[in-house]
């Protein structure tokens, strides 16, 4: 499972997932990507679950880069806990994913493998992913 190596505060507030991703919203490595059309938490055992699923697809051909971390830890209280007495435990880490951002890429395979492994993956996430080649997420003003 992916979770930062150590971390300055244990536990974090919750935030709020409004706009768009700013960063991370174009292909940098591969030729294929999954770009996440709403915004949700992803946690890393469905980060790892996507992952192993296209890797699995496409055996050992071809690469595959990860471009979500979970840096995010979320807390959860005891069940049949009493209201009050602070805040609950680190249950396990979470990564942010706003709209238009790139979560996974892939290059080195067939246009049509990529797409049946992506779709795989997304299969694996709790949210609504669509697939895009590289020349689709180049931007004006020399990005990408």
């Amino acid at each position: 499972m992916l979770m930062p190596k150590r971390v300055k505060r244990r536990k974090q507030q919750r935030g709020r997932m409004t706009g768009r991703a700013m960063r991370g919203n174009v292909i940098a490595y591969g030729e294929y990507g999954l770009v996440a059309t709403e915004p949700a938490w992803v946690t890393s055992a469905q980060i790892e679950a996507a992952r192993v699923a296209m890797t699995r697809y496409i055996k050992r051909g071809g690469q595959v880069w990860v471009n979500i971390f979970p840096h995010k830890p979320i807390t959860e209280k005891p069940a049949e806990t009493r209201m009050g007495s602070g805040k609950g435990t680190p249950e396990y880490w979470a990564a942010v994913v706003k709209p238009d951002r790139v979560m996974f890429e892939m290059s080195g395979i067939s246009e049509e493998v990529a797409r049946e492994a992506l779709r795989l993956a997304a299969n694996k996430l709790p949210v609504k992913c669509k697939f895009v080649k590289k020349a689709d997420t180049i931007r004006e003003g020399g990005e990408g």
